[in-house]
Parts: C-alpha cells; structure tokens; sequence
C-alpha cells in the first residue's frame, strides 16, 4: 500500500472536523468559524460559509445529499442546504462538540459539553437530554436504530432513536481514558453492529451493540483524535498528536501510514467509495491521498497465492478450483510459492509453510520454519530449503533458519526473477534485468550464467519445457523468442505484456496485450481471441490469466495449432496438440489427413486414442482410401463390421454391388438397401423413380411426401387406396396432400376409410360444403358445436349476423349467441334503425330467458331478460318519433303519435337509453297535443324544451309555437284522458307515478300499435292454483245467472211505456271478477288482484288472454271488459293490439310488427 499526493491546501486556522457530501464530489471542512466548501476532483475552493461567530468544531452530511449540519462554539446548530444556503439554526447552552445525521432516518443528533439534542425536519422542536459528562463524540448504527455517545469521563453511552440510554459501557481507564472518537462499522456483511472508540488512554478497542468488547485493547502510543472506516468497512483511519494518519484493518491491525503531517491530525475521512483520504491538521493544512493497494500474489504451475483483506493469504488449486485461507493477522508485504512450500514475508518475519501431504490435491498448510528477521525486498522467491531475496541489483539466498549462504551482486537493476526447478536445493532462477540481460542462476552456485543480452529493458521471461527456447517481454511491449544455444533471435511479435509456454508442448506458447490472448505454436501465423489481462501460465489447454485481483483458468482448444500443422503435413506434431485437448471431429480430421499423407503411424496411434485395436478393419479403412473397395468389403466383413461395407457402397452409389455384398442375407438389410437407393434418386432429382423405389421398400411415408410436394394426384391416390386402412399416419399424410392440392373429395374418402370422422368434419368446415357438414352432424351429434361453431363464424364474416346468432345458438354457444345480438342491437341504435334495435333486443330478452333456465345463472338472466324487454318497448316506439321529426310525411294518426310520446315519457323516469332524444319526443308531444287541443300538456312540453339542448333546425319552430301556445286555454281535451278500467278513474295526461292508474296503481296494458290503454286488468291466481288448473277451470264456462231486465214494456192503445221495477230482486246480477277489484282508496301501495277457483270458473274464455311465457317465468291472466271490442295478442311476443290494427299491420308486412313472427311459421 502506498499513498500519492492528489493535491494539498491550507486554510489560516485548524481544521477541527470534515465531511464529504454522500456522492463525493465537494468536501466541507470547519475552519476557524467558517465553513470552506472544496471540489474533490482538483482542491478549488468554492464557497467560504459564514454563519457562526465562533470556532466551528463539527460537521456532518446527510445520507441523502440534501442537507449538512455544522455545530460551533457559538452554541449553535446551522443546517445547510446542498445548494449551501442556511435554512435553520438552533442552540443548546454550552458549546457544540459533534453533530452526526441518522442514516436510515436522517435525524440530526447535536451533542453539547452538558447535554445532547434530536431534530428531524418533520419536527418542529429539538427533543433536548441531559448528560452526565462532556459528550465529546456520537455516531449512528447503520440501521440508525441506536445512538452512541462518546464521553470525557471515559463512559460510552448507547441511546435509542428518542434519547432513552439502552446500554452504558464503563471502561477501566475511566475519566483518565477520556472518550475522543467513535465509529460504527458500516460493513452491512458484519453479523453484528461493531463500535470502533479511540481514547486518549492511547487505546483502540471494538464493542458490540451489547456492550460487550470485542478481543483486547490495542495500544497506539499516541493520542487519537479521529478514527472512522472505509465504505465498505474493510480498514480504519486513525490519526492524532503522532502527527501522521495510520491506516488499520477492521480488527485493528496496522498496515502503514497515510501521510506523514507538520502537526496534529484533528480529522480525517475516506471519501465515499473510493481509496481516496482527507486529512485535516492543526496548523490548517489540507491534504488529499489516493491510496494503491497493489497486488501481492504468487503462482506456480497450477497453485496461485495471493493477498486479501491486506493480512491474510489465499491458496487457489486453478484446476479444482479449491481455496484455503491463511490468517497471518499482520501486513503481508510478499508472497512466494513453489511445489509444496509457500513463503509469507510480514513486517518483523517470514513464515515459511509447507503441505501436510506430497498429494497434489492437498491444499492443507502448516508452518515450518519462521525467520524472525525484519527484512527489506523487492521479490521474494522460495525453493525447497531456500528463501531468495531481491533488493535492486542484488539477491541473496537465505536457508530456512534465516543464515544468509550466497549472495549475487547483479550490473543493473533486477526487473524478473522466477525459479524453473531442479533437484531440491539445486534450483536454477531465471533472471531478467533493466538493461537487457538474462541470467540463469543455481542456489548452490556462485557463478551466474549470461543466457543472452539485449538492447531493451526484460518486463517479463519464460524458458520452454526443453530449456531450449526462451520468452522475453521487453518494456516496447515485444515479445521476442530466442534459441538458447545459439542466441538466435528466432521471431518477435507486438503488443504483448506478458508470456507463457507450454509446460506441456514445447513449441507452443501464449502471450497477452491489447485485450487480446494470442496462441503461436511454432512460427506458424498467431492465433488471436479476445481476453482480459495477464497470462501468468499455460499447462495444456487451459491458460491462466490474471484480471484485476483474480487469477482464473482459461480452457482454450487447441484446434487452430492444429489444423496449422496439418496444412504442412507435420502429422507427428499435430498428434501431440491434439493430445493437449481438441474435439473427436478433429481427431478423426487428424486421422484422415495422415491416412492421405501415408503417416500410418499418427493414423494409428489416433485409432489407438479412439479405443479400436482391430487390424482388420484399419487395413479395411485404408483400401477403401486406396480405391480397393472390394478388398475392403471383405475386411470388414471379417472384422464383423458388415454395416461398414453397405455404407461405404451406398456412399459410392454402388447399389448393385451391395445387393451382391446382401446376397439373400436379412430383408431388412435389403429393405435399408432399397430405401438408401431412393434417397440417392432423390438426391439426383430423379423423384418418380425414387417414389417407386420407396414403394418398394415400403417407405410409404417417403413416397406420399415427394408425390405431394411435386402435386402427382393420381400416384397419391393410388397408394391411398392400395395401402390398409390400419395405415392411419401414411393415409393422413394422403389427405393432407388431397387437401393441400385442393381435391377435398379424395381426402373426404381417405378419411371415411380410417373412420377419421373429426378430420372429415374439420374438411367439410374448412372447404365450406356446409351441407354435407349438417348431415353429418345430424348423424352424429357430438360434432354440432364443431360443425355450427365455424358456421355462425362464417356467417358473421359475410354480414348475415342474424343467421349467425341462430347458429351459435345451435351449437350451444349461448353467450357467444347474446354476444352477437348485443352487438346487433348496438350497431342498430348508432345507424337509427330503431325498428331493428327494438327487434333485436327482443330475441337478446329470449336469449337471456332461455339461458335462464339454468338454476346458476336464472337470477341474472331473469334481471337482463326484464332489461332487454324493457329496451325493445322503449326503442320500438322511438321508431315512430324518429320517423316523424326525421321525414316530411308521417304514416301515423296524430292521436297515435300523441299517445306514443306520453307512453314513451312516462317510461323515462330514470336514465335515457342511448340513441333516444327527449328533445324529439317532447317535441312530437307538444305537436300533437296542440293539433289534438291539449294545450296545457303543450305548454308543458315547450316549457320543458326550453330547459334542453335542441338542435338548430327545431329551434324556430319550438320558439314560434312556445309563444302562439299561450293564445290558447289552459286545459286538456276531455276526450283525450286515459281511462283506468279497474278503478274507473280518470288519469292525467302526464302521470309523476308513469303507466299505472294515479288511483289503484294498477299497470296499465298498451296496444302495441297505438299505445292506447286497452281495456284488460290483469289478475294473478291464488296460492295452490296452478296455470293448467286454471286454464281448465276457464274453459269450463260455467253458466252465470242470467241478469233479469229491470225494465218493464208497457203497450197501451197509442203508446209504448217503459217503467224500472225496484221490488225486483237484484241477487246474482254481480259479476264475481268484479268483486276482486276493490282496493284500499288512495292506497300508496298496489294491491293486485287475486282470483280464487269459483272466480276462474265464472269467466268466459272469450274474455281472458294468457301470456304463456316459458320457464321460469310465470304465465300473466288479463280479464277484458269489453269482449266485444276484440284483442289480438302475438303468441310469440305476446303483446296486445286491437284486432282490427293487428290484421292490417300483419297484411302490410305478412309478420308480426313487434317480434316480426310470419304468419306462416307455427314454431314461433
């Protein structure tokens, strides 16, 4: 670890305290009673703050950057903005001694010399705690669920969020240890929360939340006055009267100094996530660090040593990939490893360690020899009794009981130095130096041997597995490869960084640079792909190469080498790459390539590799090469290895020659014989022969496919009707081709013949022959939904919705059924066709009630189906208003549009459906009722328009007739009042209660042409009275008493008298019916009729219609007062018209006017 001087400033009074803003880049530091406010990137002040009139002593940030917090000796608390502006100040009664925000909650906690107080911008006072001492630090736990406050008298005290002490820790040095800095560690990997306190009794000691200390206290030899962590907790700042900041692991071990300062260190910080230091002094001085950790590490072959957390060492097996961690609990400076020793140099000693085991797995470590020594070096080698020191231009060799045996003295510095082995305690080292020179050196020699020398400085060396060729790495980024027996020079290559050989082939070798791995093997061209770092080993396939602080393998297949050496036919080197790793498609290239080459050997040993040792059959393999392919058959044939000889004839096309290889061996073979022949004529576009050979063969599948694709109908139905009906896969693949050619006829017979019914139905949807479709539905049942489903679908896509909607209804598709209709109603009521609208929503009620005959959904359907009918009233009278404000001649009477207008009013007490004006029909009302001398109702509907948006074309008429209307009186035609049948009273012509009777509340029943009150009162059957009963009971007609006429005829001479006889006794005249329509007089409730069975027997058939509606509705009983004047109700809609309009309508449109039921059609 070394500390570099970023840049240094000096304010004219002591810096008592800093803080970084949370993303680091502007520094607050307290300096006399300003506040001087840094850019961290250069040192350049950017604002001086004035807001104390004393020395500032603290000064803390908030988490989120929004604000900061100084406190002086002013008393006084000064919260600032990010923008640095003051926004709130506050007091305690003594002077501030630190300042600290909650992380989680960003509470401010402002300790004084007597108390401590707790403000949150949420809170209007500062919530203030006495104290026992002179708080002299605080800070918060990460969570900021606990505060810690630092005392003089050398107690630590733990608070709650509102200021309730938790935990007291009384130390033993009390109030001669005063409390001078505190720190939790904001590791959030720690399992518990650590408090980190530097007293003036010269101690660092670690307490948990508990109160319980952590190990001992840790002697400093000085004052502390600052102490806090890293980011991410790994190290501890320290600094104090040693007038130096120490940099410390978490658990208190030193590493080293920071920076060496002229006076006392009052404060120092790290800024956020980074290696960057502040330190803040006595005399004013400023001064920003980075700090470099380099990287300390040790690799041989396939074990790598490194250094982590600055004090311990971790082993890595690259090949198992297993690690072992070695605590040293001191700065490691250096580490070496070789075979089965390791080398740890800390700062008074070196540790020598070895395996427990000469396993090469074992990855157990234990200590064998300690060197109490405190050395100075540059590199650290260990042997396997020697430790090798290198300081600048000279080595030493140490044994392992720290006795100095030999000593080198080299001419330039020594820039590399690696051991390449030997017997143990005869090692040899390979050295590189700055100028040039390359040395090889043995521990038990004096004498170094000069390998070579040349112009440019070694960065990096490696020696071959022979020692006969050597790797430089010079500093111009060259990696030069020289034969170590005659010097030569043998190539070079740019960009590298580092080199390795391969310990396992001697010609090849990697090197790294420019975000590249290059591979050379021999002086073949390299071979480049992309990768990250530095390559430190090369051992087979796999590449070990170091990125950042991490080693990992690289498994790289050896492939491109290869193939380079089988370009120059070097058949013997190419084997001993492919042995280093390379995939079986190589192999068998390798094999191939030295069969041409006639290097049997290679072709050998690469069968040998493949785990074939049999003769035969490689002599088998070379005749065939040689074009000896009878030989050959019989070979293999020997070797028991037929199915060879038939693949290499068929690859030959040497059909002729494999039947005769056959003879009349297995069918089977001559089955596979035959098929191979087809796909041969196939291949040579010769499709009419291969379809015949695979006929022949069998392959059935194989010949429908090519007669399809090349559309030969009669060859495909030739093989459909020759194959068995058993056959299912070839025969579907028949039809799919009879449909794809478009013959729907030869695919409804393939089908037929596998008993396909599904696909045949499926057939007849897809090719619309819908006829067929039904008669096979009617047939079989269980295909309706698959058959009428696509059908009301087509219907739906060619705009006959109507049709569709019965479809879907047939094929048990209800809502999809309702779907269409509500769709239907919709589109007609947007295009005004209101006739339709009323229609549509009429079947829309049917639906519903048919659905709800399903207990599960009756409620529901019951609710839409009384909406639905509600709606086909509603727009089927709109229909006629329509016409008559939209036309210029309207067929209607006056009094019928008089009364559709009131019917249709009355009916819209709540919301207006879409698509109906009451402007229009208010509109008509006051036309009529004016043309009809109801002008009182006229006047009403005018004033009521004049509350309403009307369009423009209306509007002078509206105006013209508002005013005219008041030449007129204030009353109603007498005529033109609605009668009740059942009270006989007189209703208004506008209702408040809608079409019931003013008096009894009785519904009133309209004609469904005219809309005038029908005379019909409908009655409902007693309880236990059912509707088959009744009817019979009806059709009884049972005689009434014949009412005896009260007057009596006199004939005299010249005169004819008529006198009333009241003595006559008038028992039995009354009607039974007529009984039953009593009511409480001004009732507020309807009170219907209810007729018992001698009542029911009484009545005429004549004089009762029966809405006989389905289930699970209840029939509906209207009794006639006037039987002469007939009524007509539809038996399928069931609505009442006087006969007379009924037969002329029904003639006029030979179908009913509401539910449009032909006069034909008894199924409605």
């Amino acid at each position: 670890m070394r500390a570099v001087l970023t840049w240094r400033d000096k304010a004219e009074q002591c810096i008592y305290d800093l803080a970084f803003k949370p993303d680091g880049n502007q520094l607050i530091l307290a300096a006399g009673n300003r506040l001087l406010v840094y850019d961290t990137s250069d040192g350049t002040l950017l604002q001086s703050l004035k807001g104390h009139k004393d020395t500032v002593y603290c000064v803390a940030y908030a988490k989120d950057g929004k604000r900061f917090a100084s406190g002086s000796a002013d008393k006084s608390v000064i919260i600032w903005t990010s923008k640095l502006e003051g926004i709130l100040k506050y007091t305690h009664n003594d002077s501030i001694q630190s300042v600290s925000y909650n992380p989680a909650t960003h509470q401010l906690a402002s300790c004084s010399s007597n108390d401590f107080g707790l403000w949150s911008p949420e809170q209007k006072s500062v919530s203030k705690h006495k104290s026992s001492s002179k708080i002299t630090c605080c800070s918060w736990t990460n969570d900021g669920q606990y505060l810690a406050l630092g005392m003089f008298n050398g107690i630590i005290s733990l608070r709650n969020k509102n200021g309730e002490e938790k935990v007291k820790i009384e130390r033993p040095g009390g109030s001669l240890s005063p409390i001078w800095s505190i720190c939790w560690n904001p590791s959030r990997e720690e399992r518990n929360d650590i408090l980190a306190v530097a007293d003036w009794g010269q101690k660092l000691s670690f307490y948990q939340l508990s109160g319980k200390q952590i190990g001992k206290d840790r002697p400093l030899n000085f004052d502390p006055c600052c102490i806090s962590y890293f980011t991410k907790g790994e190290y501890i700042l320290l600094g104090g009267s040693d007038k130096q900041v120490s940099l410390f692991t978490k658990d208190g071990v030193r590493l080293g100094t920071v920076g060496e300062q002229n006076s006392w260190v009052w404060t120092c910080k790290v800024k956020p996530d980074s290696n960057y230091v502040v330190v803040g002094c006595q005399d004013g001085t400023i001064s920003f660090y980075q700090l470099i950790f380099s990287t300390v590490h040790g690799l041989y072959k396939d074990r790598y040593a490194y250094r982590d957390s600055m004090t311990d060492v971790i082993v890595q097996h690259l090949i198992t990939e297993q690690k072992v961690r070695i605590k040293c609990r001191e700065l490691v400076k250096k580490i070496a490893i070789y075979k089965n020793r390791l080398a740890i140099q800390v700062p008074e000693k070196i540790i020598i360690y070895e395996l427990y085991s000469d396993d090469s797995s074992d990855m157990r470590y234990r200590v064998k020899e300690k060197i109490v020594k405190k050395f100075e070096c540059n590199l650290l080698v260990v042997c396997s009794d020697h430790i090798i020191l290198c300081q600048e231009k000279r080595l030493q060799c140490l044994s392992f009981s720290g006795v100095k045996e030999r000593e080198w003295q080299m001419e330039s510095l020594i820039r590399y130095i690696k051991v390449i082995g030997g017997p143990p305690g005869r090692e040899g080292l390979l050295v590189g130096l700055k100028n040039g020179q390359i040395l090889k050196i043995f521990v038990d020699n004096l004498f170094a041997i000069v390998l070579l020398k040349q112009a440019t400085a070694v960065r990096c060396l490696d020696m071959s597995a022979s020692r006969k060729k050597l790797a430089v790495v010079d500093e111009n980024d060259t990696c030069l490869v020289y034969d170590i027996h005659t010097k030569e020079l043998l190539f070079q290559e740019p960009n590298a960084n580092s080199v390795a050989w391969n310990t396992q082939c001697e010609d090849m070798l990697c090197f790294s640079g420019g975000g590249y791995l290059n591979i050379k093997a021999s002086t073949f061209p390299v071979h480049q792909q992309k990768l990250q770092g530095f390559v430190v080993g090369y051992n087979g396939s796999k590449i070990f190469c170091l990125h950042a602080f991490s080693i990992s393998a690289v498994e790289v297949p050896q492939s491109a080498p290869m193939y380079q050496y089988l370009e120059r036919k070097m058949f013997k080197e190419a084997y001993q790459i492919a042995c280093l790793g390379v995939t079986d498609t190589d192999w068998r290239e390798l094999a191939m390539e030295a069969l041409e080459g006639l290097e049997f050997e290679t072709a050998k040993k690469e069968r040998k590799k493949q785990g074939e040792t049999n003769n035969d059959l490689f002599l088998a393999d070379v005749f065939a090469y040689q074009g000896k392919f009878h030989e050959a058959a019989k070979l293999y044939k020997r070797s028991g290895h037929e199915n060879l000889a038939l693949d290499m004839y068929t690859d030959l096309r040497m059909f002729e020659y494999a039947k005769d290889f056959l003879g009349s061996g297995d069918p089977k073979e001559t089955k596979m014989l035959i098929t191979k022949q087809a796909d041969w004529a196939r291949n040579i576009n010769e499709p009419k022969a291969a379809v015949e050979m695979y006929i022949s063969a069998g392959e059935h599948v194989k010949a429908i496919e090519i007669s399809g694709d090349h559309g030969w109908i009669d060859m495909l139905i030739d093989i459909a009707r020759k194959l068995d009906k058993a056959e299912r896969e070839p025969l579907l693949m028949c039809a799919h081709y009879f449909k794809k050619l478009d013959n729907p006829g030869y695919a409804a017979e393939t089908y037929l013949k596998i008993g396909d019914l599904k696909s045949l139905v499926q057939l007849h949807v897809e090719t619309q022959h819908w006829d067929e479709a039904f008669a096979l539905g009617e047939k079989h049942p269980e295909f309706k939904e698959d058959i009428y489903m696509p059908y009301a679908q087509w219907l739906a896509e060619n705009d006959r919705f109507e049709e569709a909607q019965k479809a879907f209804h047939k094929a048990g598709r209800q809502g999809e059924a309702v779907r269409v209709l509500e769709q239907l109603s919709n589109n007609a009521v947007v295009e005004n066709r209101f006739n339709d609208a009323a229609y549509y929503y009429w079947m829309l009620s049917m639906q519903c009630l048919n659905i709800a005959q399903d207990p599960a959904q009756k409620d529901t359907m019951l609710n839409k189906f009384h909406h639905f009918q509600h709606l086909a009233e509603l727009y089927h009278c709109y229909h006629a208003i329509h016409r008559y404000t939209e036309e210029p001649f309207s067929s209607h009477r006056p009094e019928t549009l008089f009364n559709i207008s009131r019917f249709l009013l009355h009916s819209l007490t709540k919301d207006t459906p879409l698509g109906i004006s009451k402007v229009r029909t208010l509109f008509t009302l006051a036309k009529q009722s004016r043309a009809l001398g109801a002008y009182k109702l006229a006047r009403h509907a005018y004033d009521q328009l004049r509350g309403l948006y009307v369009p423009a074309r209306f509007q002078k008429s509206i105006e013209l007739d508002s005013l005219t209307i008041r030449s007129q009186p204030f009353h109603d035609n007498e005529e033109l009042v609605p009668l009740c049948y059942r009270c006989s009273t007189n209703n208004p012509l506008l209702n408040n209660l809608g079409n019931v009777c003013i008096n009894c509340r009785q519904p009133f029943v309209f004609s469904a042409s005219s809309y005038e009150v029908l005379h019909l009162v409908e009655f409902y059957l007693e309880e236990g009275i059912t509707d088959e009963e009744a009817v019979s009971l009806i059709d009884l007609e049972a005689p009434r008493h014949k009412r005896e006429n009260k007057w009596q005829e006199i004939t005299g001479n010249n005169s004819q008298t008529l006198r009333l006889d009241e003595t006559m006794n008038s028992m039995g005249d009354d009607d039974p019916f007529t009984a039953k329509l009593s009511f409480e007089q001004g009732g507020s409730e309807f009170v219907p009729v209810v007729v018992n069975r001698s009542v029911l027997r009484s009545m005429s058939r004549r004089e009762v219609l029966i809405k006989r509606w389905p289930l699970p509705l209840q029939w509906q009983y209207f009794r006639s007062f006037l039987p002469d004047a007939s009524i007509t109700m539809c038996p399928s809609c069931f609505q009442m018209f006087h006969s007379e309009d009924y037969e002329l309508l029904v003639l006029q449109h030979t179908h009913c006017p509401y539910c449009r039921r032909h006069i034909d059609d008894p199924s409605r």
